[in-house]
Order: C-alpha cells, then sequence, then structure tokens
C-alpha cells in the first residue's frame, strides 16, 4: 500500500480503534477515513495497513520561562512543585483555570523552569546524603550564612537536585 504524501503507513496492533490512534496521532477519526476510503471504523483487522495524517505538532501553549508537562499517574501539583523546584503557585498562576484537585492523566501542564536564587558566590547542587550542615563544612561558611544565603529553603527538606546560593566565605 502506497499512503499519499502528508499521511504514513501504520499497522493495526491488537487493540487499536480508529478514536484510539486519532488521539495518538494528534489527527481525528474522520481525517483517517478521509484519507482510507472504504476502511470499516467498527472492523479494524491486525496486520491491516492504514495511511494516518500527518499532523505538525502545535506551538507551544506554554509562556517563555516554563515547559509542557504531561501528568501521569500520582502527579499532584505539591509533588510537581518539588520535584521542579518551583511552588504550588508558580504552577497555579500559569495554568489559567487548572483545577488543582483533579489533575487528569495525559493533561498537559506548564511548569515553571527552576530560577536559582540570586546569588554573591556559587551554586551547589544538592546531593543524595546533603545536609545544610554537611554542605556548610564543605564550603567552609557558617551555617548561618548559608541559610541567609537561600531564603525560603527547608533545612528539613532538602531535595536532590536542587540549587543553592553558597556564599563567599568570610576572611
Amino acid at each position: 500500500m502506497r499512503c499519499p504524501m502528508g499521511t504514513f503507513e501504520y499497522t493495526i496492533r491488537a487493540g487499536d480503534t480508529l478514536f484510539g490512534l486519532a488521539n495518538r496521532f494528534n489527527t481525528t477519526a474522520q481525517a483517517i477515513m478521509a484519507v482510507n476510503p472504504g476502511i470499516d471504523p467498527n472492523n479494524l483487522r491486525v496486520g491491516q495497513i492504514i495511511c494516518i495524517p500527518e499532523v505538525t505538532p502545535p506551538p507551544t501553549r506554554c509562556p517563555s520561562g516554563s515547559f509542557e508537562y504531561t501528568v501521569r499517574a500520582g502527579d499532584t501539583l505539591y509533588e510537581l512543585a518539588k520535584r521542579f523546584n518551583t511552588t504550588v503557585e508558580a504552577i497555579m498562576s500559569i495554568n489559567m483555570g487548572l483545577d488543582p484537585c483533579n489533575l487528569k492523566i495525559g493533561q498537559v501542564i506548564c511548569i515553571p523552569k527552576a530560577m536559582p536564587p540570586e546569588c554573591d558566590g556559587m551554586y551547589y547542587v544538592v546531593r543524595a546524603g546533603d545536609t545544610l550542615y554537611s554542605i556548610a563544612n564543605m564550603f567552609n561558611v557558617s551555617l548561618a550564612d548559608l541559610m541567609a544565603a537561600n531564603p525560603g529553603v527547608d533545612p528539613n527538606n532538602l531535595r536532590v537536585g536542587q540549587m543553592l546560593c553558597i556564599p563567599k566565605p568570610k576572611c
């Protein structure tokens, strides 16, 4: 089978439906049927080759300084904020109308990119086993100075991958 320009060949697998294929390939069942005259949408056969219209991906829906994220099973805004070093409020502010209590698997939301804190010193990325005390010792700075350089950081809840500001040591 030769598919027309602007389409590609697809071999039907067990469990495929026209609606499912349309969703997977970002098109419609009607568009698939239009390029496959005579196809029976209620009788797709495993091994059958059909043509799927190619669709250019839509432009990103997220504002500059953020990225698209597809919600997975078990995701919560709190967990996403923690994972991506941002806040629930920041996620909510760029996802107008988002219901934080009703995230749906497959839903695409925008996540603000983590911005490092203003830093008069250097940056350090938290590793497994780090504590603020061990980081302060590692860089020969006081715990008080380290905490002052990282306002809002919970000293009892450092996260692997979290970016911290290490202030210049006082001589």
